[in-house]
């Protein structure tokens, strides 16, 4: 490869990877969203990302109205970790720490997710729900991690 040829591609390259980050955090938020609006869940939650500094190892979802216990029920460590960096890059945020109501998900979220990428030209031909849908969690809760387990290191 030469390259002449790597420089004059390196900008469809780099908006290919932008394009496939937005997908891949569309489809972690529109699972999660869809998870939310049929359990039911709501009230005002506050998302924050790992910080090592702060001793929290693990991406954590409180609840700040309503019961913290449903929403552990719902929602593994791993999970977690990819809801959080699914909001913190489709706000364009480094350290997230973020208050919204979780029935607003969707609203928040997904839609100006959808949007951008509809903009870009990208054609949504597959279904949230599929099973065909490349997965790196958000399958289900009961994935055999406990809750407070000491993170995989990557």
């Amino acid at each position: 490869m030469k390259i002449s040829k790597l420089i004059a591609t390196h900008h469809a390259i780099i908006q290919q990877a932008r394009l496939a980050n937005l997908a891949q955090a569309y489809f972690t938020l529109r699972r999660c969203a869809e998870r939310v609006r049929r359990a039911r869940l709501g009230g005002l939650v506050n998302l924050r990302q790992p910080d090592a500094d702060e001793g929290r190892l693990w991406a954590t979802l409180t609840a700040l109205e309503g019961n913290q216990s449903v929403l552990e029920e719902h929602f593994c460590d791993e999970e977690l970790m990819e809801f959080a960096d699914a909001v913190a890059f489709a706000r364009g945020i480094d350290s997230l720490d973020i208050e919204f109501r979780l029935e607003a998900l969707m609203t928040e979220f997904v839609i100006p997710l959808e949007a951008q990428l509809k903009q870009a030209g990208v054609d949504f031909d597959l279904d949230v729900e599929s099973h065909d849908i490349p997965s790196d969690g958000f399958q289900s809760p009961a994935s055999g991690h406990h809750r407070g387990g000491t993170p995989n290191k990557r």
